[in-house]
């Protein structure tokens, strides 16, 4: 193997290296110093949903207290995304009475986004963050990722990378 070839395939290991960190790091509860979980108080509060709305209706955080909102950052160009896109429409079809979806467009053309939701047939509200900014409130490490917000308004669980019904109903249920 060349030694370009060898320094690409480091470079490769490491960003999978760095990300299932990062994955394993955000998968979990908020703890504390000790290691225990944060009480529902000390979680952090959910940035407010501000974009252009690309699926309506329009969304305030605010408005949907007492049930859980999951907050999914995706992608048309997103490979994982495109994986993740039906077991989303799933769960919202089947749970919409126990969760709100909320969808929320990273840096796609406003096009691209429109035909990635249609062809999925996601009727969850989205909106768009084209310039990222809504992402780095969030503290956004890649795509796809999912913030699970409690009744509270506050995110009490961070699922990346690709989920599916059974873990989005997992953790809606961990936060109930």
């Amino acid at each position: 193997m060349s030694p370009l070839r060898k320094l690409l395939a480091f470079v490769a290991l490491a960003g999978v290296g760095g990300a299932v960190a990062v994955g394993l790091l955000f998968a979990s509860p908020a703890r504390d110093q000790s290691g225990g979980e944060l009480p529902a108080s000390a979680r952090p509060k959910a940035p407010e949903l501000e974009g252009q709305i690309l699926v309506p209706p329009p969304v305030r955080l605010a408005n949907l207290r007492g049930r859980p909102v999951l907050v999914n950052f995706w992608a048309s160009w997103c490979v994982p995304c495109r994986k993740e896109a039906p077991e989303l429409a799933r769960f919202d079809a089947a749970m919409r009475a126990r969760a709100q979806v909320v969808g929320v467009d990273f840096q796609d053309p406003k096009d691209d986004a429109l035909a990635f939701v249609r062809e999925f047939g996601w009727r969850f509200p989205n909106v768009r963050d084209p310039f990222g900014r809504l992402a780095g409130r969030y503290g956004l490490a890649g795509l796809p990722t999912t913030y699970v917000v409690d009744a509270e308004g506050r995110i009490a669980r961070t699922l990346n990378g690709p989920q599916t019904f059974s873990s989005l109903r997992r953790a809606v249920t961990e936060v109930e």
